[in-house]
This record gives C-alpha cells, sequence and structure tokens, in this order.
C-alpha cells in the first residue's frame, strides 16, 4: 500500500472553515466570481453566453476543448522568448491540485530523485515521496526575501535526479521568482536533462512587485523543452468552484504521458466547467478578471501591510510581492508562540480564522509562530477581521505582566 502523509493544510482547512460565523482569512483563492459576474465584466456585450445549455453532456473532448486549451497556451505564452505553445500540448485537469499529482504520478518513482523549493504546498514534495522518490528541500531563506538561490543547486543535485520543483509565486510566501532566477535554474537544468515543474497556481497575480520590476513569463516562455507549468482558474482567477486547472510542457512525449496516465482516473473534465473556464479565459473577460483581482489584492495587501507596521512589536513579515498569501510570525516576550494554539484559540475567540505554519507548511520546527493569511478576500472581511485580530494581539501578545 502506498504510503502517503496527511496532507496537514488540507485537514485543517477541511477542520476548521466551516466553523459557524468564522471570518475566513485562511483561505487562498481571489474572492471568488459568479457566472454573472464573469458577464457583467465582459467587455464584449454580444458575446455568446458563457455556457451552450444545449449542448449535449458527453464526455466531451478528452484533453479538453480546443477553445480551453488554446487560451491556456495563450496565457503562458505572455513574455515568450520561444515559438508559440501549441494547444495540443495542453492538458485540461480537475484544478491544479490534480494536474501536480498527474504529473508526478506519471514522471516520476522509485530511484529518482527530486529536488522541491521549501516551503511550499506539501503536495510538492509529499507525493514523490509517497511514490518512492527520494526527496532534497531548497530551503528559501529570509535574508534572500525567500527567492531560491540557484547556486545551492550543485550541492543538492545527484546523479539521479530527475526533476526540480518550484512554485511561482509561492504558496505560502508569496514571494516571486524573478525571469533571471529562472533562466539560471533552466541554464542548471538543461545540460542535465532534469525536467522543471513549475507550479504556477497563483500566477500571473504579480500585484506589487516594485516599481520598474517586471513580472517573470511563466517557466515554458524560457525556451526548454522539459520544462512543465501547471496551474488553474482557482486562484488568480477566482473560479475555485469549477475545479479547471492544467498540465503544460513544451515536451509533447511529457503530455501524451500525463495524458495516458489519466485514462486510469478521470478521464475528461466536465463540459460545463470547461466552457465557463474557457468563457473566463477569452479576450474580453481576462482582463478585466484580472484586473479586478489585481486591484483586490493591492487594497488588501495595503491594509494588512499596515496592520503589520502596527503591530510590529510582536509581529513580523518579509511583504508578499504577489499571490494571495502572506506568512507572518507572532512573537510574545520576542519567544515565537505556538501557532497551532494560536490560531484554535484565535478562532475560538474572534471567529477569524488563518492557518499555523508549523504543521501545515514546516517540518519540525522551521516556521515556529508563523501563520498563513490569505489576504485576497473580498475587502469587507479584512476590514471586520484585522481589527479583531488587533485585539486579541494586544490582549495576549502584548499585555504587560
Amino acid at each position: 500500500m502506498v504510503k502517503i502523509e496527511p496532507f496537514e493544510v488540507e485537514q485543517w482547512m477541511d477542520r476548521l472553515e466551516t466553523t459557524p460565523g468564522s471570518l475566513n482569512v485562511a483561505e487562498t483563492c481571489a474572492a471568488s466570481v459568479s457566472v454573472d459576474d464573469l458577464i457583467q465584466l465582459c467587455e464584449d456585450k454580444d458575446a455568446a453566453s458563457p455556457l451552450l445549455l444545449s449542448r449535449k453532456l458527453t464526455y466531451g473532448a478528452i484533453r479538453g476543448s480546443e477553445a480551453l486549451r488554446q487560451r491556456v497556451a495563450s496565457l503562458l505564452d505572455r513574455a515568450s522568448d520561444a515559438e508559440p505553445l501549441p494547444a495540443d500540448n495542453v492538458v485540461i485537469t480537475q484544478g491544479a491540485i490534480a494536474a501536480n499529482f498527474l504529473t508526478l504520478y506519471t514522471l516520476v518513482g522509485p530511484g529518482d530523485h527530486v529536488i522541491c523549493v521549501y516551503p511550499t504546498y506539501q503536495q510538492l514534495y509529499s507525493v514523490p515521496e509517497s511514490l518512492g522518490s527520494e526527496v532534497s528541500l531548497w530551503k528559501l531563506k529570509k535574508e534572500n526575501g525567500y527567492v531560491p538561490d540557484v547556486r545551492e543547486l550543485k550541492g543538492l543535485v545527484q546523479a539521479n535526479t530527475k526533476m526540480i520543483v518550484i512554485n511561482n509565486p509561492n504558496n505560502p510566501l508569496g514571494s516571486t521568482i524573478p525571469r533571471a532566477i529562472l533562466e539560471d535554474i533552466v541554464a542548471f537544468a538543461r545540460p542535465k536533462g532534469i525536467i522543471i515543474l513549475s507550479d504556477e497556481v497563483y500566477s500571473p497575480l504579480y500585484h506589487s512587485l516594485p516599481a520598474g520590476v517586471e513580472a517573470p513569463p511563466s517557466i515554458l516562455a524560457l525556451g526548454y523543452e522539459k520544462t512543465i507549468a501547471t496551474g488553474s482558474m482557482s486562484k488568480a482567477f477566482a473560479l475555485a468552484g469549477i475545479r479547471t486547472g492544467w498540465i503544460a510542457s513544451r515536451d509533447k512525449s511529457i503530455i501524451d504521458a500525463v495524458a495516458a496516465a489519466r485514462d486510469y482516473t478521470t478521464i475528461s473534465v466536465s463540459q460545463l466547467d470547461d466552457q465557463v473556464a474557457s468563457y473566463a479565459l477569452s479576450r474580453p473577460v481576462v482582463g478585466p478578471l484580472l484586473k479586478r483581482n489585481t486591484e483586490l489584492a493591492r487594497a488588501n495587501l495595503g491594509l494588512l501591510s499596515a496592520w503589520v507596521d502596527k503591530y510590529a512589536e510582536v509581529c513580523s513579515w518579509v511583504k508578499p510581492t504577489a499571490g494571495t498569501t502572506a506568512l507572518l510570525q507572532f512573537r510574545k516576550d520576542g519567544v515565537p508562540v505556538d501557532d497551532a494554539s494560536f490560531v484554535l484559540d484565535l478562532l475560538d475567540k474572534t471567529k477569524v480564522l488563518v492557518m499555523p505554519a508549523s504543521p501545515c507548511f514546516g517540518l519540525g520546527k522551521d516556521f515556529r509562530g508563523f501563520v498563513r493569511m490569505g489576504y485576497v478576500c473580498e475587502t469587507a472581511v479584512l476590514l471586520e477581521a484585522l481589527p479583531k485580530l488587533g485585539r486579541y494581539v494586544e490582549e495576549t501578545l502584548m499585555a504587560k505582566k
């Protein structure tokens, strides 16, 4: 039997996010939109309906509709130095979580070595381990702004290294791997034939980069064939409910392999989900949708940044530049709090929900005192949650003996 570690962040979310009356600032999606919202955002008021209700609900196109796969390919081609990505090099999946699992299930196993950035979404290192691969963690450091140091790859790589896994933007840190670093990773991997898997589920929500700094492209834009990008409609596109994601690669043999492996699992995605995703990524909609989510992220990050500044005595962070999540560390008398206990007590006393980093993103005590906050919720939720969090901090962490 395959042994897989408990998926801690998902189990914590499953247990707590339905707490009655909770203010959920643990959610990692940009505040969700409806189909009606998409129609209102559409710049072409004569555009066809998102759903063709007369279409027979067969399995549909097994790898995803031509329209959706082409729109995903166009999304990944931004700032590309390479030839346009063909639609045939994209497979549509049930969210990015299925995309990541299917990619790893297909490509790595016993005898393989995988290098994975850390911290990141636990799936990206726990699944290769469950499949029998050896995993080395490429630890991100605060002093580097949580950007990977490519020089460290020389000490991590082995003769059997099959894959390097990155996450851009990063969950839970909200940090960005810039283009120059991506190019260095490609330059390291190419002569060794190492596959690069880039989880880009929060891309292209690069909302707070320093002035003059350009958003990085997809890993597929850098001209290396053995690159894979996964993503979904859930985070940057605010459509988690349609459970639609993708796997894309410059290497057609990789796409054919994951498509063949998927025959044993889901076969295809829902035609209804495919239609809504295709509409959301269409030219008249995708621009306004990303503009809405980018502006929401910037505004909410400004509110959270002001809060962190106010409570700098007991709270610190590296301010995110992208995505929807931030990692905050809380201290009492200079000592990091027990973040799991902090989260449960906070929820009990204030109904504010955040996620503890030590059990959900840390191995051992790597992230003691840290909590992950999802700040790209509806602004009204954040405006209600932050004062309650502030009062709790004042009463429990700042109270004088």
